[in-house]
């Protein structure tokens, strides 16, 4: 089975059987640094009874990009009601509630006019996902990896949720880097929008509700899901045995993701959005099944790909790889670990054998500058290094415990998964 860098979806076979999905490379240990004795930052701040903050999660991603599975079945029997008395009442069922008190029902309601199931044609595949109309007049916000098959040529349509009427729309901007790309619907003005929440100020623990297109079951009609914010700052590789992309900083949650999901928005519990849905967790090497874990891009990272995305640019990966996890500094972080600073990015873990190891990066460490530009979030050192290339030699600007330092670090690649 072949998948390309973003796109590790699990296609179906021409009888619409999925095909097994793709095993997951085994967890990269972090490394034993050759630092001199400064005591790690995290395991000082009084946590010596605490598991290890954080480990390498490298995951072969099942992305939510397939057509509609499900058949329809119908029974042709029935009941016959003579001489049998039924209880029945007239009241509706009760609504979910989110802890903030608002009702599930309510909340898809005000949301779902925004949100669009996408359909991709081209290099003979046919592929779904979902989107989410950002601009009244028809900008949509989705993965790279739900449109890449019309990338060189093809068409791209849409199906605003409770219409059967799809609408064609083109490519205006491509970041597989961070596999979130823009398309435009034509032709359409006066759009309900999503609105954008604050994912910096995520804890684990946040309640969230998913809405996409799952499985392709019927254009127009979304699936709503619900559960927890599970992690965050996790760091994902999806990929091949001869090519791999890496999403950094990404939120873990146990609502449910499927193929198809990919684009959807991961909403707060006021229904604004934190996270695009991308992805879900495959099958262990060991034939385990992994169980309730997908992934969401931040709605930070998002926002702050719009405008090169709408100028059009399109971003070419050169494959540099700094070698650490991160996450972005907030302030739940800050006041359990006793931070100095209150911005930049923050090593969760380090991952052995890379330039970062080498360098000498701890976990704990506070990336706040990248060759003179200043960091204040995992999304700036992504957004450095993306311009780099493999060999490249960074200046590294940490912030550990009260000092200031500047590492020197050489960039690798990114490594293979399986």
């Amino acid at each position: 089975m072949s998948t390309g860098p973003l796109d590790p979806n699990v296609p179906d076979d021409p009888n619409g059987a999925p095909s097994p999905e793709p095993t997951m490379p085994a967890p990269v240990s972090a490394p034993a640094t050759s630092a001199p004795p400064d005591p790690a930052p995290l395991s000082s701040q009084s946590r010596s009874s605490r598991a290890p903050w954080s480990t390498r999660l490298s995951l072969l991603l099942v992305a939510a990009l397939v057509g509609g599975l499900a058949g329809h079945f119908a029974s042709n029997s029935s009941s016959a009601s003579s001489g049998v008395t039924i209880n029945s009442v007239a009241a509706s069922p009760g609504a979910a509630i989110l802890p903030n008190g608002m009702s599930i029902p309510k909340l898809v309601n005000r949301v779902q006019p925004s949100v669009v199931s996408i359909d991709v044609k081209g290099s003979g595949e046919e592929d779904q996902g979902t989107g989410m109309i950002i601009t009244s007049n028809g900008l949509v916000v989705t993965n790279n990896h739900v449109i890449a098959a019309a990338v060189q040529s093809g068409t791209i349509t849409v199906t605003r949720t409770g219409s059967t009427k799809s609408i064609p729309a083109v490519l205006v901007g491509t970041n597989p880097i961070d596999d979130v790309a823009l398309i435009k619907i034509e032709g359409v003005s006066n759009l309900p929008t999503v609105t954008f929440g604050n994912s910096n100020a995520l804890v684990v623990g946040d309640a969230v509700v998913a809405i996409g297109n799952a499985l392709g079951l019927a254009a127009g009609t979304p699936t709503v899901t619900s559960g927890i914010v599970s992690a965050l700052g996790r760091t994902v590789t999806a990929g091949t045995s001869t090519s791999t992309e890496t999403l950094d900083n990404m939120i873990q949650t146990d609502a449910a993701i499927n193929p198809g999901n990919s684009g959807g928005p991961l909403l707060d519990s006021s229904g604004d959005v934190v996270g695009m849905n991308t992805a879900v967790a495959g099958t262990l090497a060991d034939g385990t099944n992994a169980q309730n874990i997908g992934f969401a891009i931040p709605a930070a990272t998002i926002e702050s790909l719009l405008t090169s995305l709408k100028a059009g640019e399109s971003v070419v990966n050169h494959g540099a790889f700094i070698g650490v996890e991160i996450t972005s500094m907030n302030a739940e972080l800050q006041a359990e670990y006793g931070f100095t600073i209150s911005s930049g990015a923050v090593v969760m873990s380090v991952i052995a054998g890379t330039g970062a190891a080498a360098g000498g990066v701890k976990q704990g460490d506070i990336i706040v500058g990248i060759n003179g530009t200043a960091i204040t979030s995992a999304q700036d050192v992504s957004s450095v290094i993306s311009a780099l290339k493999p060999g490249d030699v960074i200046a590294l600007r940490i912030v550990r415990g009260t000092k200031h330092l500047t590492l020197h670090v050489t960039l690798g690649s990114a490594p293979k998964s399986g």
